[in-house]
């Protein structure tokens, strides 16, 4: 019984190390937030862990994890007690940051990506970021087909029309 848990736990921390990455990259993307990306990950990864012998039976793993991940933001977003409160003043940081190291353009995005509601955002997150069809989408988010369009296209638009504001202000 006891290698059977060190197998488990082995295989689980293989699955964490192989995975954190991406889903911290897409829980920031959906919560606009590192911090709070990083927690909800992490919850992410404890109900898994609790559920992973039923995952791992079940297949892809990731697929799961990722949708814990898009709903454990959701939720987060719901519950006003749950919120955490800003601070004024944020201490320097001398390293890049794995998720906005790179472009202006891609910095641009993020921002603006920020600025979306939490539904039109994990839309655009999970259609165009993820690279997941419209029934994968709508299938994490709990959601029709019909509403995974609307709200990446209008998403999309709302981007678009943003970050073209955004560049001819800055060129006046």
């Amino acid at each position: 019984m006891e290698a059977l848990m060190a197998e488990r736990d082995r295989e689980f921390a293989e699955f964490v190390e192989e995975t954190s990455t991406a889903l911290r990259r897409t829980a920031f993307l959906v919560v606009g937030d590192r911090h709070r990306a990083d927690d909800i990950v992490q919850d992410a990864f404890y109900k898994l862990y609790l559920a992973w012998p039923k995952v791992r039976r079940a297949g892809n793993p990731f697929a799961y994890a990722r949708r814990v991940v898009v709903n454990a933001a959701y939720d987060g977003g719901r519950r006003p007690w749950r919120r955490e409160v800003a601070i004024a003043d944020l201490p320097d940081r001398t390293e890049p940051d794995d998720f906005t190291a790179g472009h202006a353009e891609r910095d641009e995005v993020l921002e603006v990506l920020r600025s979306l509601g939490p539904r039109q955002r994990a839309c655009v997150v999970l259609r165009y970021y993820e690279d997941l069809s419209v029934e994968q989408t709508a299938e994490i988010l709990g959601c029709s087909e019909g509403t995974v369009k609307s709200q990446a296209s209008r998403g999309l638009e709302t981007l678009r029309r943003a970050i073209a504001e955004r560049r001819a202000s800055q060129a006046l």
